[in-house]
């Protein structure tokens, strides 16, 4: 039943309960809960609105939240991955800020609703199967939605029933509970929901898919517990318990991760989309496939699917309009906007040396840690291509980030830095343009804005990193220039995160199958063209997370939940890759790279308070606010 972001449900939901409450069981001029949920279309209305709040980090999520369906317009597509050592944007440099990432009033909306259906289930005159599944899929979006507030407050108010509005605002004041109760309610709801759910596949939630929230909210409280003291905290939420986990109770959330991701694995039901590629172009090409259209792989590697039906009306998204190369902007003035890091880029291995990152060497002294900028006294290294210093780099690399001079969309994307003249002098973005032997040379590798992707900050529209982005974006289609045209869908929950969620699980606790885990981290790796099985260690299942799981606004919340954000990012600058066309080879066509901080940009420092978000209204809900704020 494909229930997400369908118009006519969205539209029917607005239109029948004016957008602002979709049910009230009183008074009774509003349709009544037996008349609602009596009717399966009712219900499949209902689930659509329930599903449509869920806090899925997908392409509506920017700093100002989720459903930005806008495209968040005042920042210019800010999205997580921004936030971390990813990317950066054409043009903002903006880091975290106290206000950014929140879900507090919208998450407790949707517990409400999730409760009022919750509250009518047992009311329905429905047969006893329906009953257990709405039973289970209820569970299973209340543990969303909790998984969602814990991740970002620590302990929360924990609202189990519905409330009756009276005016007694008082009694409707629920306190903060502990963090750890909190997690243990998430725990607990995902389990109503394996037990009520059934295995068929679909768009709705079913066991596998709380099994998969299970695991991936588990870790997240194991992690916690395990690292609480690389960032410890202190003040009145600390000594009141409502932040924070002692070290012991890691190893029972790292067992329910564990425990979950192997009924996953062992269900039978999903394996890794297309494992076995014959070549790293193969890998590269399964992998972008993937993301461009997640449906391909309902028969294996896809646990859950948002859909994005229709263009326009805010059920479309804007990741296209955003982040695609300049070239082809098919005259949508703002593209370009994503571009992945050269910390990214280094990250990802080379085939000749398996289980390790590649730092990107481009001179013969090999330094890469030299961000000064060109010097003409160095020994660059020469490549006939743009791209040609990429080569042999892992799939993933070539799936996620469209590299300088490689085809989109029928074209080549021309990222261009400058020219390094005759006399060795380098000309290094700023416009312009040379002639040698009756042919003209460019600083942009081409005369006018509308020719290159890259470095030039005219319109905030070129890619300032040396590398612009692809992942999930549609090769297929061209650009339609205006809100919400997209329709890629986007993958919520996938085997490969849970093969990499036991994985990480089995290392940091200790306990688990081993020889399982590594086979799981392994089968990925073969997945995108490798042939040499690495061993299962820490160091190896964080590059892995990193590389597999890149712009799917995990990194985040793994920095998060490790506490390494702050350590990450202290006075960071991220970096870039510049190409250069090398004249000096003249006849020859060589191009050389030059490493250097990001052009235009400051560092970044992680604030260790931002490890949890700020409680919005403390001064009229009482609560408890989180240190340092």
């Amino acid at each position: 039943m494909q229930l997400y972001r369908k118009i006519g449900t969205v539209l029917a939901v607005c239109l029948l309960f004016s957008c602002n409450s979709v049910l009230e069981l009183k008074p009774t001029d509003k349709i009544r809960a037996e008349d609602l949920f009596g009717d399966p279309a009712g219900v499949k209305l209902y689930m659509a609105n329930l599903y449509y709040q869920a806090p899925m980090e997908d392409f509506a999520y920017f700093r100002q939240g989720f459903l930005q369906n806008g495209g968040d317009p005042n920042n210019g597509g800010l999205s997580p991955a921004m936030q971390t050592d990813e990317a950066v944007h054409s043009e903002f440099g903006d880091f975290l800020g106290d206000g950014d990432f929140h879900w507090w009033d919208q998450g407790y909306k949707l517990i409400r609703d999730v409760n009022i259906l919750i509250d009518a289930i047992p009311k329905l005159d429905i047969m006893e199967d329906e009953r257990k599944a709405l039973i289970g899929e209820s569970a299973f979006i209340k543990a969303f939605a909790y998984f969602g507030l814990a991740k970002r407050y620590g302990g929360v108010s924990l609202i189990k029933t519905l409330q009756q509005y009276t005016a007694d605002v008082e009694a409707l004041k629920v306190p903060r509970s502990t963090e750890k109760e909190t997690w243990d309610y998430v725990m607990e709801l995902c389990d109503q929901a394996i037990a009520n759910l059934g295995t068929t596949k679909g768009r709705r939630a079913n066991k596998w898919t709380a099994h998969a929230l299970k695991a991936r909210a588990a870790l997240h409280a194991a992690s916690i517990a395990k690292f609480w003291n690389r960032a410890p905290l202190t003040g009145d939420a600390v000594t009141q318990k409502l932040v924070g986990l002692e070290a012991a109770a890691a190893a029972t959330y790292y067992a329910a991760c564990i425990q979950s991701c192997e009924a996953v694995m062992n269900s039978g039901s999903f394996g890794l989309f297309r494992p076995n590629p014959a070549t790293p172009e193969e890998a590269a090409e399964n992998y972008r496939m993937l993301f461009q259209d997640p449906n391909l792989a309902v028969n294996d590697e896809a646990i859950l699917i948002r859909g994005y039906t229709l263009p326009g009306n805010n059920l479309g998204h804007n990741y296209d309009i955003w982040y695609q190369p300049a070239q082809v902007a098919n005259g949508w003035p703002h593209p370009g906007r994503m571009n992945p890091s050269l910390d990214l880029m280094d990250l990802y291995e080379r085939y000749d040396n398996p289980g390790a990152s590649a730092p990107i060497v481009t001179t013969t002294e090999g330094s890469v840690t030299d961000y000064n900028g060109y010097n003409k006294n160095l020994h660059y290294i020469q490549f006939d291509s743009p791209n040609d210093i990429f080569k042999g780099k892992d799939a993933r690399l070539w799936g996620t980030a469209i590299l300088p001079s490689t085809t989109w969309k029928g074209q080549p994307i021309i990222i261009q830095a400058g020219y390094v003249k005759p006399d060795g002098d380098a000309v290094i973005r700023t416009k312009a343009e040379i002639e040698i032997g009756g042919v003209k040379y460019y600083t942009y590798g081409a005369a006018s804005t509308a020719q290159y992707s890259g470095f030039d900050t005219y319109g905030g529209n070129n890619t300032r990193t040396g590398a612009s982005f692809k992942k999930f974006m549609n090769q297929g289609s061209p650009i339609v220039p205006g809100w919400n045209q997209s329709t890629t869908d986007w993958l919520e929950f996938r085997y490969a995160e849970i093969l990499l969620n036991y994985a990480e699980a089995v290392v940091e606790s200790g306990t688990g199958d081993a020889a399982k885990a590594a086979k799981a981290l392994n089968d990925i790796r073969r997945r995108a063209g490798h042939k040499v099985d690495i061993p299962l260690n820490a160091a190896n299942v964080q590059r892995e997370r990193r590389v597999e799981l890149a712009f799917e606004n995990k990194r985040f919340w793994d920095l998060i939940r490790r506490r390494e954000f702050h350590t990450e990012f202290n006075n960071r600058w991220m970096h870039s890759i510049l190409p250069l066309q090398d004249l000096r080879a003249l006849p020859a066509t060589k191009y050389i790279f030059v490493r250097v901080n990001v052009p235009n940009s400051n560092t970044k420092t992680f604030q260790e308070r931002a490890y949890y978000r700020y409680i919005p209204g403390i001064g009229a809900n009482g609560l408890v606010q989180n240190p340092q704020y």
